[in-house]
């Protein structure tokens, strides 16, 4: 296993350190022995992958109630009349529901709680406070974790990622596109609220069969309108109610679309032409360890160490620590920095040749070679 994390270093500033299941300067035999690797990995992660129903049940107390709280004390201020005194709780209460939605995802992967049907109902409920549809989002999922790394199925659940190549051969208008899609103002700042606000109420793209989405989605947004009515009347006005939700949920989507965007877009993550995929290897080569401080692990619910997430889905996030602290491998790969972090905003197309994500620039530096 040494052998497989002691390579040369790039002249290129790495976004994070070495990286052993990366695909660069390798060849078949090579990423075989990653693979392999990757799987023995995995089979030490296998061996948590069992729900502790104590520990869900702190982990939903410690959170939810904090949230309601907060959140009724944010109404009761911006109903009398003094909204601007509240929006800093935005921040923390944001924070509390990205942990929430941290629990209602586990549940989607069936992780969560022992049993299905707890996790279902634990889930949906969840939902109402995320205003993310369980169902349609659970499966659009899952296809992201089945496909992660693969070229030849790009495009659900993850951040749409074009080759050097197939940007070059792109028109002006469709390179200009997509450098406005990967501008971090438009793909998380106004991308993010957007998608949770706006997009997810929409039954459309979710990957569910139409009748299916048409339920699951609109069941929500009925839910939410219902929700909102009642918190209305109970304030006096819509007002105060979107003067809370609004900051909160927006805060929310910041951080989870942050935290989505470098859990695969940073430098020497792995993608693979379909014939060289392996599951394995990709979930560990191709998925970042983000190394963030203790208070920020608590908040993000452990998906930070998203390598591990990935090798084992049905890990529940409280055990994602535990898991990794057992197995040496996985506290040296794909580690980034809060610092690193901000580096891989410039990333934005993967270069088949350097077998790495490169920005806009290096590809007019390939262009004049």
């Amino acid at each position: 296993m040494k052998t497989l994390i002691s390579r040369n270093r790039t002249v290129t500033p790495p976004c994070h350190d070495d990286n052993p299941m990366s695909g660069q300067h390798v060849d078949g035999a090579d990423r075989g022995h990653a693979a392999a690797a990757a799987r023995e990995v995995a089979r030490h992660c296998a061996a948590y992958r069992e729900p502790v129903r104590r520990l869900a049940q702190w982990q939903v107390t410690n959170t939810l109630l904090p949230y309601l709280a907060l959140c009724s004390f944010m109404l009761f201020v911006a109903a009398n009349g003094y909204g601007l005194f509240v929006l800093p709780l935005a921040v923390p209460v944001g924070g509390l529901l990205v942990r929430l939605f941290i629990i209602q995802h586990d549940c989607g992967h069936g992780s969560f709680l022992p049993s299905r049907a707890a996790n279902d109902w634990l889930g949906r409920a969840l939902s109402i406070l995320t205003v993310t549809p369980y169902d349609s989002w659970r499966r659009a999922h899952a296809l992201h974790h089945a496909s992660t790394g693969d070229l030849s199925r790009r495009g659900t659940g993850d951040v749409h990622t074009l080759t050097v190549r197939e940007y070059l051969a792109l028109s002006r208008l469709g390179r200009l596109r997509y450098r406005l899609y990967r501008n971090p103002l438009i793909l998380i700042v106004l991308g993010s609220p957007l998608n949770f606000l706006v997009l997810q109420r929409m039954p459309f793209g979710v990957g569910l069969p139409w009748r299916m989405a048409w339920r699951d989605v609109l069941a929500l947004d009925i839910s939410l309108v219902a929700v909102m009515a009642a918190l209305a009347f109970a304030t006096g006005g819509i007002g105060p109610v979107l003067w809370v939700f609004l900051p909160v949920i927006s805060v929310a989507a910041w951080i989870g679309g942050w935290l989505f965007y470098v859990q695969h877009q940073y430098e020497e993550t792995v993608w693979e032409e379909a014939e060289a995929w392996d599951f394995h290897r990709a979930a560990l080569g191709g998925s970042s360890y983000y190394v963030l401080p203790r208070v920020l692990q608590w908040f993000t619910g452990n998906v930070g160490l998203h390598h591990v997430h990935h090798l084992n889905s049905r890990i529940p996030n409280y055990r994602l620590q535990e898991c990794m602290d057992g197995h040496a491998v996985l506290g040296q790969v794909g580690r980034l920095t809060l610092r690193d972090s901000v580096r891989c905003l410039g990333l934005a197309l993967w270069d088949e040749d350097a077998r790495k994500l490169v920005g806009f620039s290096q590809v007019r530096l390939i262009q004049a070679a």
